[in-house]
């Protein structure tokens, strides 16, 4: 019987750094995250106190209040796409969160996606990206097997900003594709219609396995005022395509209940019937646990500026259940680290960039900085990489890398194919991969490591995260290379020239830190979300249960059969 040898790691955070450091760590992060948390609370605000009360002046509930009836009492939200749109303005509205929530939430002790109109913005419309962030909630469920609610209370297309939102391949119609490849893998899809549900909101349910609609819902191609311009008839929205309409005569829909709550009461029942969890019988026994080392303590270990180094191996002693963790192939490729451990009782495979500097063996341990991908590293990423893959383990990989090696030496050992290795391998997975951008995710190296170019399930950034091709200033120096002499230095004598020169530098900086920003990345969909480094350990282990939760769509071995023990059998040392 194979052994999976997990070892104790980490040490106290007082071991680690000083105290000084600890709390400057801690300060720079705290400031970050109370943004972050100032501005999810103005995202779940919506339109604010005026349209709440116009929503239970209609005798309905707002879609937060129907998410707190919906999830099980004793477990949290796992938004994604909280800062789609954010920043961004249409005439003098905003959109947030692009008029919709989309999120994780554990119904009836099931993970499940719940995409929900924001009722309180402009009735539930899709504005530019709305649809977007639905198709990437619905992808998110067919990739993990999870069911899907919809709570529709969706008034249509944004009308005045629907040429950003109707075509293209990621309009609006392909929400309704998404349904269908859904419902073609066996994914439950349960709707709850609750209001305005007209043209594009009223296909949305209609796929569903159960669809439940309110006395004050309807579900129309087209509503009473399209009606009334169209061929001059006199009918309200109810009468076209109410519960009399779409449960009585068409069939559209498959129960009639009074109001929301029942009808949030009905989706929680019908969640019930369905298959348990997997995500216990593939503990095999073994207990979830807490990190030995408290996971709040990361914001401590890892400054917020990506110039200084730190051990990640302490991150994941903080992360990891028990802070024990199987390093595979210790000893090659010491830029990278590669392991197995317990999240929430169940095994993860974790890739991780080291920091600083580390010894390398084929120059006669000289050192290089880590980081960086070298050959040797990205060779032992692919193999681990594959073999995860072949034993069914999902991988986490926490990504904070400044990009590939480069140079004469570089090219000749043939990077471009061990990078091609590796983009293969992380592209034809069949296994939930979920990434975490810890500070820099920068150039090719973001792309090999699991980026979100390469589908992962979902891909969380930090508030010190920065996505880039490279640096500002690096960036700057590229972009007027023509300028700068040997040494970057401006190559010219002419005062009025320098200046143009130096301004546009600076310029070109300013420009490329602020397209670093979390933020706008978040806004643009170019990540899932933003998470608060303490929340990070409870992200990971809701995220292993929901990979673990549907049976049967994937090989999932035994521990005793996994291709891991080869690779570890046949790098050890002998005798």
């Amino acid at each position: 019987m194979a052994h999976v040898p997990l070892s104790p790691i980490g040490q106290p955070s007082d071991s680690v750094l000083d105290t000084a450091t600890l709390d400057k760590n801690r300060a720079e992060l705290a400031e970050r995250e109370e943004v972050l948390a100032e501005r999810r609370h103005t995202v779940e605000a919506g339109w604010g106190e005026k349209y709440v009360g116009r929503v239970h002046q209609k005798g309905k509930l707002t879609t937060r209040e129907r998410l707190e009836l919906l999830v099980d009492e004793d477990s949290s939200l796992f938004e994604v796409g909280t800062f789609v749109n954010w920043g961004r303005a249409f005439g003098k509205l905003a959109s947030p969160g692009a008029g919709v929530v989309t999120t994780f939430a554990k119904v009836e002790g099931r993970w499940c996606v719940v995409i929900a109109n924001d009722n309180t913005v402009a009735s539930g419309s899709w504005w530019p990206r709305s649809p977007e962030k639905i198709e990437r909630a619905q992808e998110m469920a067919l990739r993990l097997r999870l069911p899907v609610v919809y709570l529709v209370d969706c008034s249509g297309l944004y009308l005045p900003e629907q040429s950003q939102s109707f075509p293209g391949r990621t309009g609006a119609g392909h929400i309704f594709k998404k349904n269908s490849e859904l419902s073609a893998n066996g994914v439950p899809q349960i709707a709850g219609v609750f209001g305005d549900c007209i043209a594009g909101g009223g296909y949305m349910p209609i796929i569903s396995d159960r669809v439940f609609m309110t006395e004050q819902a309807y579900m129309v191609i087209a509503g009473a005022a399209l009606i009334k311009g169209a061929k001059s008839m006199h009918l309200s929205s109810l009468d076209i395509g109410g519960p009399e309409v779409h449960v009585h005569l068409s069939a559209c829909a498959d129960v009639r209940v009074p109001d929301d709550q029942t009808a949030l009461i009905q989706i929680r029942a019908e969640i019930a019937k369905l298959p348990s969890s997997g995500a216990d019988y593939y503990r095999t026994g073994a207990d979830a646990g807490d990190p030995h080392f408290p996971h709040r303590e990361i914001g401590g270990l890892l400054p917020a500026d990506h110039r200084m180094t730190y051990d990640v191996m302490e991150i994941l002693a903080r992360l990891v259940d028990h802070s024990h963790f199987w390093e595979v192939l210790p000893d090659r490729g010491r830029e990278m680290v590669t392991g197995v451990a317990r999240v929430g009782g169940l095994y993860v495979g974790f890739v991780a960039n080291r920091q600083g500097l580390v010894n390398d063996p084929e120059h006669h341990d000289e050192l290089k900085p880590a980081g960086i991908l070298y050959k040797e590293g990205i060779a032992k990423v692919s193999a681990f990489s594959r073999a995860c893959n072949s034993d069914g383990i999902p991988i986490i990989w926490l990504q904070d890398i400044s990009g590939f090696d480069i140079g004469v030496e570089a090219e000749r050992m043939g990077l471009l194919g061990y990078g091609s290795n590796l983009i293969y391998t992380n592209s034809t997975n069949d296994v939930p991969m979920f990434t975490v951008l810890l500070r820099k995710a920068s150039g090719a190296g973001y792309y090999a490591m699991a980026g979100l170019p390469y589908e992962p399930v979902v891909q969380l950034s930090t508030t010190i995260t920065r996505q880039s091709v490279m640096e500002g200033r690096t960036l700057a120096i590229a972009a007027f290379n023509t300028k700068l002499d040997d040494d970057f230095e401006i190559a010219t004598d002419d005062p009025e020239e320098r200046a143009e020169i130096e301004a546009g530098m600076k310029a070109t900086e300013a420009r490329i830190e602020g397209d670093m920003d979390p933020f706008k990345a978040a806004a643009q969909m170019d990540t899932d979300e933003i998470v608060a480094l303490s929340d990070l350990r409870p992200w990971l282990v809701a995220l292993a249960e929901m990979a673990y939760q549907s049976t049967g769509y994937r090989r999932i071995k035994n521990p005793r059969i996994w291709s891991l023990h080869d690779i570890a059998a046949l790098s050890a040392p002998r005798g």
